[in-house]
């Protein structure tokens, strides 16, 4: 056994795409954080989470359905379905733990979970621990999504996207999918994860800005990116939500999160309607730098995002790309195969960068 671990980590250093944790100075410029807002280190947020530690304790205890359960949770996920436009939410430890437990739990063998392949690793995860029927339909390509629901035989069917794609910086077309799936009368699953905090009319979500089916429609977002905290939640139907409680696997056997980060989340949540300028300020920024970038003859893809992935024609040369960055102090996510299709350099954008940070950044990587 030890042989065949010591055999995947030399051929993972071998291909460049061994993975290491790493601490980077306070003075290098951060662009790998999905820390968007920069909530994570406001006052404001920081304090929510003090007060709720002094009033509920530094850890829940327990499972909510055991020990671990209080009105901050009771009060945030009321918040939650009222800005979601959703008659029911619930809360959980983390974005994996949500997809993963959720779509495993609301399908089985008898269903047909339809995906947008570049869809992220918890989805996978979920439907494989499932043993659903898994069909991917290419990226954002809704006349294959159709083609799909068409030929399918099955009466089970899920539809699963993101509406802003992580790693790739792209916008489903929520409105599409929610069409097909009330025509053809499926589930659809939402991930908003890298959504929740900047898009929507109130920095809600994408799915904010469309009229969903409330009863077939479930809703996942985080609160560890935008948020600046940590946990994910589920946005969804009564019915789904008390189906969830009964049979999700990863919320019901799951310590509860500590009253820290619900504090902290719930009040970063609070603010979001207060932070349009700012917001429109970023996307801004992000495409003017997607823009320079494009006329550098690099390769990006994505629009209408702060996430803009820089790809490369192998892992060698995105490492090296990443190495020059981290020279100049500026950190940036680099990402390879099978995390992402093709080897990329991730940069998000933050509120938190200056122009002249950003002009750092894009002389330093165009070079």
């Amino acid at each position: 056994m030890i042989r065949k671990y010591e055999e995947f980590i030399a051929k993972s250093k071998l291909e460049s795409v061994h993975r290491k944790l790493s601490i980077h100075p306070e003075d290098y410029i951060d662009f790998s954080s999905n820390d968007y807002l920069g909530f994570s280190k406001n006052a404001d947020v920081i304090n929510a989470g003090i007060n709720a530690s002094l009033k509920y304790g530094s850890g829940s205890g327990g499972s909510r359905l055991l020990s671990g359960n209080n009105e901050l949770f009771l009060a945030f996920e009321e918040l939650i379905l009222s800005d979601k436009n959703t008659k029911a939410a619930l809360i959980f430890n983390s974005g994996f733990q949500a997809n993963s437990g959720v779509l495993e739990s609301l399908t089985d063998k008898k269903t047909t979970v339809i995906f947008d392949k570049l869809n992220h690793a918890s989805m996978y995860h979920g439907v494989f621990t499932s043993s659903a029927k898994l069909v991917r339909f290419n990226h954002l390509d809704y006349d294959h999504l159709e083609n799909i629901l068409i030929n399918e035989k099955s009466k089970q069917i899920m539809i699963c996207s993101e509406t802003v794609f992580g790693m790739d910086g792209d916008i489903a077309d929520v409105n599409v999918l929610s069409d097909l799936s009330n025509k053809y009368g499926t589930l659809l699953y939402l991930d908003e994860a890298h959504a929740t905090g900047i898009y929507g009319k109130n920095g809600y979500g994408v799915s904010t800005d469309f009229n969903l089916n409330p009863e077939t429609t479930v809703i996942m977002g985080t609160f560890s990116k935008a948020l600046g905290s940590s946990g994910a939640y589920v946005a969804c139907s009564k019915l789904i939500q008390d189906f969830l409680i009964q049979k999700c696997r990863s919320f019901v056997y799951s310590t509860a999160l500590s009253p820290f980060c619900i504090g902290a989340a719930m009040a970063a949540w609070k603010m979001l309607k207060y932070t349009k300028s700012v917001r429109k300020k970023l996307l801004e920024k992000s495409e003017n730098l997607r823009e320079k970038l494009k006329r550098s003859s690099l390769k990006t893809t994505g629009h209408g995002t702060n996430i803009i992935p820089i790809l490369y024609k192998d892992s060698k040369s995105m490492k090296e790309a990443k190495e020059a960055c981290l020279k100049g102090k500026l950190i940036v996510s680099g990402i390879a195969p099978p995390t992402s299709p093709t080897p990329r350099i991730r940069i998000a954008l933050t509120t938190k960068h200056t122009d002249e940070e950003i002009e750092k950044l894009l002389e330093r990587i165009t070079k």
